[in-house]
């Protein structure tokens, strides 16, 4: 997707004679490749009403009377067009998914090193802060999500288009949104495709620390080792395993991992639950100064706002994924009653001790622990392919695109891999605080996507159709974006005073 250009006026096309009416600020924009083959293509259609088609039948009056006349019963008949394109009939899917399918995908794509941490971020919040601020961040993600979805549907519909990424959401709303605003188009494009690369690496940086640090706490029972060498010893593993190019053959990886997730944390929530204190042993508000960690662990942890859109683009029936009670609403609700619990949980069993991952807090000596930690750390491990699966994705055409045999392209591939590999190990090598990477990601990259970029690409989007009564949509946006921008300025200073001072709490 490379340039957009006017759409073409449906009285030209039903007669190309006459001459094309002067393109007002509220006419869209069409999605058309340029010379040079770049663009959005779009699949075939799969299926196409009858009545989807529009006629303009002119009388002898309208013909000749030229003017304002016609140009506004032109831009009625491009208002008529958009309203009767539905995206969702012009998806071609080889293999749609299931309401199922896509529920399980959504829970998988929230559900990982995040949940976790939960109780570390109860620490620095306190635990009745943590309760309902947890509740109310997961409210205001998934209402965000739904921005995001919508958004893109009232982007299809405009452009007519079958679908569209989160970049290309991006990108669209500026292009079509005010005049002043679309020579930034590219730049809103560039600037989420770069946070979406930078929460990916992330996360696999969070990965490889998560699971050297489980492997140092079973090990630590025979003998004692700097925890960077578990770094290293996983390193080749790794980039082996990372290798991979193709999906198909991780999908067992996928489910082995999400079968030992599943078992690690039911568990973990067994020792959670067994024998807990009294809630006055604990504090129900942390300080103000820890108060940013927590935004940045809570907002790591709401993750999936990257997958939402591709999830909601291969459905069988995309209409049930929105609603109350959709796929989205369910699975988050599920999402934050997960995070909820084991943040409440196990800040209450464990207190101020609580570390980076509930699982480091486990009993030492007992077998069923050590199984855990171990559990864990194979699926995270198995994990990490998936997650890196993203921005190796990102980077590798545009790296391959220098080099013109199969060969050069498959070295310059297998180089770029054990590069960003390496490149999250040092990460993980050089800040070795699961507490505060998680901080500092969710801070940085994960409130800019699911806090900043929502209510900025809705104000832009729906700059032209109106912000309805008393613009109460624009008065929310505003609240969000200014809290996603607390969040993210607070949440990565605290995160970076506490990497760069660890003594401080």
């Amino acid at each position: 997707m490379e340039d957009l250009t006017p759409l073409t006026d449906l009285q030209q096309l039903a007669d190309p004679a006459k001459r094309k009416p002067k393109m007002s600020e509220r006419q869209p924009l069409l999605l058309q490749g340029d010379a040079s083959g770049h663009g959005l293509i779009r699949p075939p259609v799969r299926s196409s009403p009858p009545d989807s088609t529009l006629v303009n039948v002119h009388s002898e009056d309208s013909i000749a009377a030229p003017g304002d006349d016609d140009e506004q019963s032109s831009q009625a008949g491009d208002e008529n067009l958009k309203s009767s394109y539905n995206p969702t009939h012009h998806r071609t899917l080889e293999h749609p998914t299931s309401n199922f399918d896509t529920l399980v995908h959504l829970l998988k794509g929230n559900i990982g090193t995040g949940i976790l941490a939960m109780p570390e971020a109860f620490k620095n919040a306190g635990l009745y802060v943590g309760l309902f601020g947890t509740l109310l961040m997961g409210a205001i993600c998934t209402h965000c999500m739904h921005m995001l979805v919508n958004c893109s549907h009232e982007l299809c519909r405009r452009l007519q288009q079958p679908s569209l990424n989160f970049s290309e959401v991006a990108f669209c709303s500026f292009e079509t949104g005010p005049l002043g605003l679309r020579r930034y188009s590219h730049l809103a494009r560039r600037v989420v495709t770069t946070f979406l690369f930078i929460t990916q690496i992330g996360f696999c940086c969070v990965y490889f620390l998560f699971v050297a640090l489980n492997v140092k706490d079973v090990m630590d029972h025979y003998f004692i080792m700097d925890v960077r060498i578990y770094l290293l010893l996983m390193l080749l593993p790794m980039i082996l395993l990372n290798l991979v190019r193709n999906l198909k053959y991780l999908t067992p990886v996928s489910l082995i991992a999400a079968f030992l997730t599943v078992a690690g944390l039911a568990i973990s929530f067994s020792y959670m639950l067994h024998d807990l204190p009294d809630v006055h042993t604990v504090k129900p508000v942390a300080t103000w100064a820890t108060l940013p960690l927590y935004f940045g662990t809570a907002i790591y942890a709401f993750e999936g706002i990257g997958v939402v859109l591709p999830l909601e683009n291969q459905m069988r029936t995309p209409e049930d994924f929105g609603g109350t009670t959709g796929v989205l609403n369910t699975g988050m609700v599920i999402v934050a009653c997960l995070y909820t619990s084991v943040g409440f949980f196990g800040y209450l069993k464990y207190g101020e001790s609580v570390k980076g991952s509930i699982t480091l807090n486990l009993p030492q000596g007992e077998i069923l622990s050590q199984l855990v930690r171990i559990t864990m750390a194979v699926a995270i491990f198995l994990s990490y392919t998936l997650q890196f699966y993203v921005p190796v994705n990102m980077v590798e055409p545009f790296v391959c695109s220098h080099f013109d045999t199969t060969r050069a392209k498959n070295l310059a591939s297998t180089v770029l891999r054990t590069v960003l590999v390496t490149f999250t190990f040092l990460l993980a090598a050089v800040i070795p605080n699961l507490g505060s990477i998680i901080s500092l990601v969710g801070a940085v990259s994960s409130s800019a996507l699911a806090l900043i970029a929502p209510p900025i690409i809705e104000i832009i989007t729906f700059y032209h159709v109106g912000y309805g009564r008393y613009n109460w949509m624009l008065w929310k946006d505003f609240l969000i974006l200014i809290f996603g921008l607390c969040g993210f300025v607070f949440g990565t200073w605290a995160s970076l005073a506490q990497i760069l001072n660890p003594s401080l709490n």
